[in-house]
């Protein structure tokens, strides 16, 4: 199973996708996409709105499963098995490969409990050990010191930045080999922005990160591997258009179709 290949080896956390395409209905939205995502490492997906990202990586926990009517083709597999195959099942993929929206979204608990409840479907049950991960994720999301003395406080009552790094952390506690991001930042002022590209820069050593994001600085700053996807026309699906090191794709992209969206010619 994927989730028994938790982080014994460096290559843990690593995808193969082969030739995937993604279709709603009969519409093809994402089209013949291949590359590799090393493992520990941050790879940011860019392009302009529209053009795939998130339904890319979507397909990287099933969560296209939970949309009628799509489709998904080709071989995505993590640490060399097919997540598709039907022995995979997609609640403990989910565990292995935690993600964290655009926006803020606290379980309507305390912040303890949000924390907890990933490691209670598991069967976590002594309250020692709960103890353990909860503060360990905690630690991790960079948000332990700020909450240290109010486990107890509902998790509404946090600042939007704050519910962001408890969404982190919530991600965190099952263990997971990579962490999916779709614009984590977006929604966030400066100052915690840059908190959570901190966490990022740290979780990295220990798991593989995968963020959608539409500002260029940021994935500059913090990603290793960057990918440009596009869709030309409303007519054709996107596809991925280059991807390589991140210093490599801002400075000396191959495609002149990157370089115009990176210098904000178009996008």
């Amino acid at each position: 199973m994927v989730t028994a290949q938790r982080q014994e080896s460096s290559q843990s956390g690593r995808f193969d996708i082969e030739n995937v395409s993604v279709s709603y209905g009969s519409e093809k939205a994402l089209q013949g996409v291949s590359f590799c995502i090393e493992p520990r490492r941050v790879t940011a997906l860019i392009g302009p709105s529209g053009c795939g990202k998130s339904t890319l990586l979507r397909c990287f926990n099933r969560m296209n499963d939970a949309i009628d009517n799509v489709e998904v083709e080709g071989l995505i597999a993590l640490n060399g098995e097919d997540i598709n195959a039907k022995a995979v099942d997609a609640v403990s993929l989910r565990m292995y490969v935690g993600q964290v929206f655009q926006r803020p979204n606290p379980f309507p608990l305390s912040i303890y409990d949000n924390v907890a409840f990933g490691p209670r479907t598991q069967g976590v049950r002594k309250r020692d050990e709960l103890d353990e991960i909860v503060i360990d994720s905690l630690k991790k999301a960079a948000l332990y010191e700020e909450v240290k003395n109010s486990m107890k406080k509902h998790a509404f009552e946090l600042s939007g930045g704050q519910q962001q790094r408890l969404c982190i952390a919530r991600a965190l506690a099952t263990r997971p080999g990579v962490l999916l991001m779709d614009e984590p930042c977006s929604a966030l002022d400066p100052i915690s922005t840059g908190m959570i590209e901190e966490t990022v820069q740290q979780l990295k050593e220990i798991m593989t990160i995968v963020m959608v994001t539409h500002n260029m600085q940021q994935a500059a700053r913090i990603s290793d591997t960057t990918a440009f996807l596009l869709r030309e026309s409303i007519e054709e699906p996107a596809e991925l258009i280059e991807i390589c090191d991140t210093n490599t794709m801002f400075t000396q992209p191959s495609d002149i179709r990157t370089e115009n969206y990176i210098t904000g010619r178009f996008g």
